[in-house]
């Protein structure tokens, strides 16, 4: 999975796939950018064909000349089995909205299957049937993305906010707030009990900022009929957040963002020198955040969104940041922990696609089979399939 490969965003479908089909499958871990090992079987290798996916044959010793390298304690790789291929559920309304999701694109285009979930889903716990869990570019906080201002007018925007309070109402909500704030809820709950979370651009903030405001009303008029609490900042409780810490909610309607923990107001970077690094992790000993960063390169080109990146002084300490550029003191991909479950936010909406505006068409993502952007939303893909190893002692 280095530059040799002609479509990594393809191989983790290969490698999806062979596990739905019983194939041995293991994720070599900082080998040659992060390879998969398959045991031969001629369905694994006609599917690469067939996908244009580029694979080697290996004879039994140059398999165990691989496996003795990585086994070596003084190289920083690791072999992990991927036994068992996640259930997953992309939460998305079904109304077409003129943006689209970049998890969503890549599962289609690397031929992983998945379903589509909404509130009603999510609020009749539905999330159980499933072990990884995408979030679709939402605003959790019942603002609606903060879209009023500019989009009021147009008919998609009407009919988003005349479907999410028909929806409300159907599952006894008086307001779409209070609706977001339980699905939320039943997220963090999924989390809890050993689900695995994704979530990219507004999913970021806004999920930890409608947390932070349970039981305070942080929407102005025109999103609820009413006016917000005053005195809402004071009334944050950020212990009921996932990955943010004292942050600041910006009460301004007219203004896009949601607080201060996107720094996209701030920054002065440009598309010429808007970067983040990966960081290095032990593959032997932080197992987690090795899978989440294989890639064939470590310099990751960025990208805008709604919600682009992250203050870094806003990320809670019992975070691990994957990637950041330290000198705009911004995080741009982090992981966190939550009873049993684990979470990744990343920041931007599209690797590919530096400031992707309301309406734009969407990525062809046969022009970028090599994205390295794109293979960070795939190693979370695959994550919920390795085996757990025992703990080191």
């Amino acid at each position: 999975m280095d530059e040799t490969q002609k479509n990594h965003l393809k191989a983790y479908g290969i490698a999806y796939w062979s596990i739905v089909q019983k194939a041995d499958v293991s994720w070599l871990l900082n080998y040659e950018g992060g390879s998969f090992l398959i045991g031969y079987n001629k369905a694994v290798e006609d599917e690469c064909k067939t996908r244009g996916v580029s694979y080697q044959l290996l004879p039994d010793g140059k398999v165990t000349a691989i496996l003795n390298e990585i086994a070596d304690p003084g190289v920083n790789m690791e072999m992990v089995k991927l036994e068992k291929a996640p259930k997953i559920a992309v939460y998305s309304p079904k109304s077409k909205l003129p943006w689209d999701d970049a998890v969503t694109m890549v599962l289609t285009y690397a031929e992983i299957p998945y379903d589509v979930v909404y509130d009603d889903e999510v609020l009749r716990d539905k999330l159980m049937g499933y072990d990884w869990l995408h979030l679709h570019h939402e605003d959790f906080t019942g603002q609606y993305g903060r879209f009023w201002s500019s989009f009021k007018n147009e008919s998609w925007y009407r009919n988003d906010v005349k479907s999410q309070e028909a929806t409300a109402a159907r599952n006894g909500f008086g307001k779409v707030a209070a609706m977001k704030l339980a699905v939320a809820k039943k997220m963090r709950d999924f989390c809890v009990g050993g689900g695995f979370m994704f979530a990219m651009c507004s999913a970021t903030d806004s999920f930890d900022i409608a947390l932070s405001a349970d039981g305070v009303d942080i929407c102005e008029s025109m999103f609820d009929g009413d006016r917000a609490d005053p005195n809402a900042q004071s009334k944050l409780n950020y212990n009921n957040t996932m990955a943010f810490k004292g942050f600041t909610i910006d009460q301004n309607p007219y203004y896009y963002g949601l607080a201060n923990i996107d720094v996209k107001m701030q920054r002065d970077l440009t598309e010429s020198n808007d970067f983040f690094t990966l960081f290095d992790f032990s593959a032997k000993w932080d197992l987690v955040p090795s899978m989440l960063t294989q890639n064939h390169e470590k310099v990751i080109k960025g990208f805008m969104g709604q919600t682009t990146a992250f203050n870094k002084a806003m990320v809670k300490p019992v975070i691990t940041v994957m990637g950041e550029n330290k000198g705009a003191n911004e995080v741009r991909y982090l992981h966190g922990e939550i009873g049993k479950g684990q979470f990744t936010f990343y920041g931007g909406h599209d690797p590919e696609d530096y400031k992707h505006a309301v309406g734009d068409p969407q990525t062809d993502l046969n022009l970028h089979p090599n994205s390295p952007g794109y293979r960070l939303i795939l190693n979370n893909v695959l994550f919920p399939a390795a085996k757990k190893k025992p703990q080191k002692t």
